[in-house]
């Protein structure tokens, strides 16, 4: 079972103090590693024979870790984390219930969702765990300080980058998915249904396929002036009805980066050499590159 799985299942089971607990731990673990239980009593406001009660019941559930050395302490765990953005979401009403899980990554967790309105939308989980960061910190551009903050302020960083990118991409009628709402690690978004590109088999039209791929790169260029920086077949959709749709943009860039043109050449030289190994379709990078600049 995965952290959103157990988050998923646990949530409606939580009460008000409970939260109230798993909040005074966010709070705390922006200045402790691991929350001194004195701390966690002063943030939540609760009597400290109920924080103590509180804390033994969401260590039970598995949404949070502790330490018993040199002082007791506490933090959240993805799971508790979860829970905070779930609730978040649900009391904002933006979800109402969660259906399948649409896929797990190394950096993100998508599950089928609906909203209080019966519309079904994608919810995504971003996992940006320590192994990975210094990597994610290169290719992404964040602040070299940002380094020593803490797990879950990386996740909600690229949370919020991809709403930004989201947001500027999809009213210039890209195909991307509809920003819905953002909190914390958690993005809301349009339904994500299909297959990724890399795992279709033979695509009816591949070169009218590829032609949409290439128009939509432009139009997120063009009017709004992003670049995605990560495109490749992974993270191209290939919908029920034969559209695709272009996700994962946490490492979107501007066309006022540094390396804007060189990212935007790897992207499309990316999509160019999977539909040449894969269809056998033969395109011009430098030609491509032209129509989508001019």
């Amino acid at each position: 079972m995965s952290s959103a799985d157990l988050a998923v299942s646990i949530f409606k089971e939580l009460g008000g103090e409970d939260f109230r607990v798993l909040q005074a731990l966010e709070l705390g673990m922006g200045q402790h590693r691991f929350v001194p239980l004195e701390e966690v009593k002063r943030y939540s406001g609760l009597l400290s024979s109920e924080v103590e009660f509180r804390l033994r019941n969401l260590h039970k559930a598995g949404l949070l870790h502790s330490q018993s050395g040199a002082y007791v302490g506490y933090i959240l765990n993805t799971a508790g984390y979860d829970c905070l953005a779930i609730n978040a979401l649900v009391k904002g009403g933006i979800l109402e219930a969660f259906g399948k899980s649409l896929g797990v990554g190394k950096e993100a967790d998508v599950y089928d969702a609906l909203s209080p309105e019966g519309e079904r939308v994608a919810v995504k989980f971003h996992r940006i765990g320590r192994t990975s960061f210094r990597d994610t910190r290169r290719k992404r551009g964040y602040e070299e300080g940002q380094g020593s903050t803490s797990w879950l302020h990386r996740s909600r960083l690229s949370a919020e980058k991809e709403f930004e990118a989201l947001k500027l991409v999809h009213p210039v009628s890209a195909a991307v998915p509809k920003p819905i709402r953002q909190n914390r690690h958690v993005v809301v978004m349009g339904l994500i249904e299909g297959r990724e590109l890399a795992d279709a088999g033979e695509v009816e039209k591949a070169d009218s396929t590829l032609d949409e791929v290439l128009e939509n790169i432009r139009l997120a260029y063009q009017r709004a002036e992003v670049i995605h920086a990560d495109l490749s077949e992974y993270n191209i959709i290939l919908q029920p009805d034969g559209r695709v749709l272009l996700i994962d943009w946490p490492q979107y860039v501007t066309r006022k980066h540094p390396n804007a043109e060189d990212l935007l050449e790897r992207d499309v030289a990316n999509v160019l050499n999977f539909f040449r190994r894969k269809f056998r379709v033969e395109r011009s990078l430098g030609e491509e590159l032209v129509k989508i600049r001019s």
